[in-house]
């Protein structure tokens, strides 16, 4: 599979967004025109008390009976939401926060600065851009973003200071925290523990850091920060700043989630969907954006390792399969390089069944 090439606009959105007097936005971000207005409500139910909390702490219990109970929450948010937060999760606010502002402090360098670090191709491990896949897109997203390739092997760019070694430890801290979730999860699906990490090469797995600053917008109602989608990979652990707009869909309606201070936001990918042959379902979520605040959010995707084949779990396979293997890095380039819509590479893989 050949990489495909980005074409990026030669204007950022936060440098759009910064223009004087802007009252309306290009033609080019109106979104209404491909999404029905009621997907881009800024209004939605707000279930936020529902949304499933898991307690980290109890799921690191020595207690049998708090760890039982903490697998079973788990499991029962994987299999209802897909989408959780984590509390008592053991990284320092302090260390969140900096995360916060070093990536404000990265949107925030000129624009010619942020351009070294604009990627030409899917894989290429620092991709500063705009929007999600321009070259494809029929109207474009009111986002910016850096992404950055963080392990196996760790990428990151050099401005602004010290901005490397903030992403460095954070990502540490949270590979940390996914590898208790993916332990908790596997057992919640009736496996051993270490059967996820071990079948899907964990270890050696991808993960990648992507920032994404979405400015204040003249007409919300009119456009989207991200389309709805679901995510590649395993689990995608978030944080943002005070700012909301992520909706996550459930029961077919969009629940706006209001993070708890210092949690983590949680949503399950397609490849914990595929692995557990679809008792888990990937979350489908979205962004909406506002007319008063800039909002940031860092999200971190951990995945297999790149060269896993990833398939259902042989034990979670009771007469058929319902997914076609297929290698993550291959995947994930199909994803990144077409349009971003909801479950759109997920269904190619899912065995269809008169």
């Amino acid at each position: 599979m050949t990489t495909p090439i980005i074409n990026q606009p030669s204007i950022s959105v936060k440098t759009l967004s910064e223009s004087p007097n802007l009252k309306f936005i290009p033609s080019n971000y109106v979104n209404t025109n491909i999404y029905p207005l009621n997907l881009l409500e800024s209004e939605p139910h707000d279930h936020s008390k529902s949304i499933p909390t898991v307690d980290f702490s109890l799921l690191n219990s020595i207690d049998p009976h708090q760890r039982s109970q903490a697998i079973n929450n788990l499991n029962k948010a994987c299999q209802e939401w897909g989408f959780f937060m984590v509390v008592n999760h053991g990284i320092q606010e302090s260390l969140m926060n900096k995360v916060i502002d070093g990536t404000q402090g990265f949107f925030n360098l000129r624009e010619e600065e942020k351009k070294e670090f604009e990627g030409k191709h899917v894989l290429d491990p620092i991709r500063y851009g705009t929007s999600f896949n321009t070259s494809k897109e029929r109207a474009f997203f009111w986002r910016d973003y850096l992404k950055v390739f963080v392990h196996p092997k760790f990428h990151s760019p050099s401005k602004p200071d010290r901005y490397s070694d903030i992403l460095w430890e954070y990502c540490e801290k949270v590979r940390q925290v996914t590898k208790v979730l993916l332990g908790g999860i596997s057992q919640g699906l009736g496996l051993e523990e270490c059967y996820l990490e071990k079948t899907l090469e964990v270890k050696s797995g991808f993960q990648i850091f992507i920032a994404n600053y979405y400015p204040s917008c003249p007409q919300p109602e009119l456009a989207l920060g991200m389309p709805p989608h679901s995510d590649h990979g395993l689990l995608t652990l978030i944080i943002q700043n005070q700012v909301g707009g992520l909706q996550v869909q459930h029961q077919g309606k969009w629940i706006h989630v209001n993070a708890l201070p210092n949690s983590l936001l949680v949503n399950t990918g397609d490849h914990l969907e595929i692995f557990s042959n679809g008792k888990y379902k990937s979350n489908i979520h979205k962004v909406v954006v506002n007319n008063t605040s800039p909002r940031i959010s860092v999200a971190v995707a951990h995945g297999p390792s790149l060269e896993a084949i990833v398939s259902p779990a042989s034990p979670l396979i009771q007469s058929e399969t319902n997914y076609t293997p297929m290698k993550y890095k291959d995947y994930m380039e199909m994803q990144q390089s077409n349009q971003l819509h909801q479950k759109s590479i997920l269904e190619q893989v899912k065995i269809k069944r008169k």
